[in-house]
């Protein structure tokens, strides 16, 4: 089996800073050490990462509903460090893909910024990946709707959630209830069947 690590925002600011999720802290900092426990389970790892312009649209300074997070150059806009060496140092390349980089523009799915989407679809192709396993920030929000998206485009057969390095704003349901719905597997640790 061929599998790829989906990582979404483990950023700073939904970690400690500007926007925290419940839990998220210990949550991250389990999947780095459980990553590095699963060295070699993943032909690639890709993470999503919001890198947004200091005035964009989804701020409440600028009528939008969530607090100024991950702005572009920021400390909280940086990976969350515990994870960096698991991510970079376990077999399997690492690859950042930026979204929400649009004034006017969110893209709460990676697969809703035209030149991520476009590079995922293309490693799981060049890879002959057969699951991706998805995880992040928050649950509810942007790790839910980038579920969405890719069931959308490679169906719901290809996937996999890892709930607990997945906290949520509503402790999980509706992640939890989709890939229930979607019969989309739950898996407890990295690289498990």
């Amino acid at each position: 089996m061929q599998r790829l690590l989906l990582v979404v925002d483990p950023q700073v600011d939904f970690i400690t800073g500007s926007l925290p999720v419940p839990g998220a802290e210990a949550a991250m900092n389990a999947l780095a050490r459980d990553l590095a426990a699963a060295d070699g389970a993943y032909a690639a790892k890709i993470v999503s990462a919001d890198h947004h312009p200091y005035d964009h649209s989804s701020f409440r300074e600028e009528g939008g509903e969530w607090p100024r997070h991950c702005v572009a150059d920021t400390v909280g806009a940086a990976l969350w460090p515990a994870l960096v060496p698991a991510l970079y140092e376990t077999r399997g390349p690492c690859t950042v893909l930026h979204k929400g980089r649009e004034r006017g523009r969110e893209e709460y799915s990676l697969f809703q910024n035209p030149v991520a989407c476009e590079r995922v679809l293309a490693a799981v192709e060049r890879l002959g990946v057969t699951r991706v396993e998805i995880c992040g920030l928050a649950g509810d929000i942007c790790v839910l709707s980038t579920l969405k998206d890719g069931v959308k485009l490679l169906g719901p057969g290809i996937f996999a959630v890892l709930p607990a390095y997945s906290p949520a704003l509503d402790g999980g349901a509706a992640l939890a209830a989709y890939a229930a719905e979607a019969g989309i597997a739950l898996v407890d640790m990295p690289g498990a069947n």
